[in-house]
């Protein structure tokens, strides 16, 4: 047997995950005297202690529910489908995990390089691959692929947010403490951390970039892309229908932030991916 093993960046609870037969294990997320797991807290709780001041922090998932999961499935193939190595410390956590059990051969911790959107999509194709009868191999060789056919931007609208996660070059943490307009973020060529693209004065304007630089790309029904947002779900949406507009063939997904990603972007941030299915 085969099970497919992933993080809270997929955007999936736990109940979710198992409704597909996918063990997601969530990360950890506190804001003044709250403390959780991701998908777990009270988002209007969480929003509103932002607004009152309070500032959010995440971790990984601790290694022992890492651990707890392996033992699980031990007499099985494990995949572990983690967000991007560098942006979080999960992956870092899934492979001390993987070294601490008997059966440590029978688990791949994989790198998807990417984060949320994109990297639901590898979940989910896996485990379809799982249920059509492909291999550990085969299905290793599609991630393999899949991790180089993506891209992802950023819009934040409080560039404080990634600064103090420590989720951007040095250089960009320097330029956006003083900008008082939208930067486009994108992830760095090893995927570790965050630079910025392009900086615009509206929204509207990045999101004009953004589709400039994805006609070169020729997305099409090939690609499927998500819009994900920090708590807009209004611009989100009108996001998505611009988008739409440049490239009618496009599917496109939009999905709220679980309180760990809102944490790293900052409220009211909105994030466009893309990946090749």
């Amino acid at each position: 047997m085969l099970q497919i093993v992933t993080d809270s960046s997929t955007l999936y609870t736990v109940e979710a995950g198992k409704e597909k037969g996918v063990e997601s294990i969530p990360l950890c997320v506190s804001i003044g005297d709250m403390e959780g797991r991701d998908l777990q807290i009270d988002m209007e709780d969480f929003y509103g202690r932002i607004q009152k001041g309070e500032v959010p922090t995440s971790s990984q998932p601790p290694i022992g529910d890492v651990i707890d999961v392996y033992e699980k499935y031990k007499e099985d193939e494990i995949i572990n489908i983690s967000m991007a190595d560098g942006l979080s410390g999960t992956y870092q956590t899934a492979c001390s995990a993987r070294e601490m059990v008997e059966h440590k051969d029978n688990i791949t911790v994989f790198n998807s390089m990417t984060l949320c959107g994109p990297h639901r999509y590898m979940v989910e194709r896996a485990q379809q691959m799982k249920q059509e009868g492909k291999g550990k191999k085969e299905i290793l060789e599609w991630l393999e692929e899949a991790k180089n056919k993506t891209e992802s931007f950023l819009i934040p609208q409080d560039f404080g947010f990634l600064k103090r996660g420590g989720r951007l070059a040095p250089m960009t943490a320097n330029i956006g403490s003083v900008l008082k307009l939208k930067p486009i973020m994108t992830l760095t060529e090893d995927c570790r951390q965050l630079k910025i693209y392009g900086i615009k004065r509206t929204m509207n304007a990045a999101v004009g970039t953004i589709i400039e630089h994805w006609k070169k790309k020729c997305l099409d029904a090939r690609h499927i892309l998500y819009v994900v947002h920090a708590n807009v779900p209004e611009e989100a949406k009108q996001v998505a229908e611009r988008i739409k507009e440049a490239f009618p063939s496009l599917e496109i997904e939009i999905h709220p932030l679980s309180p760990v990603f809102a944490t790293q972007g900052g409220p009211g941030c909105i994030a466009v991916q893309y990946i090749e299915k």
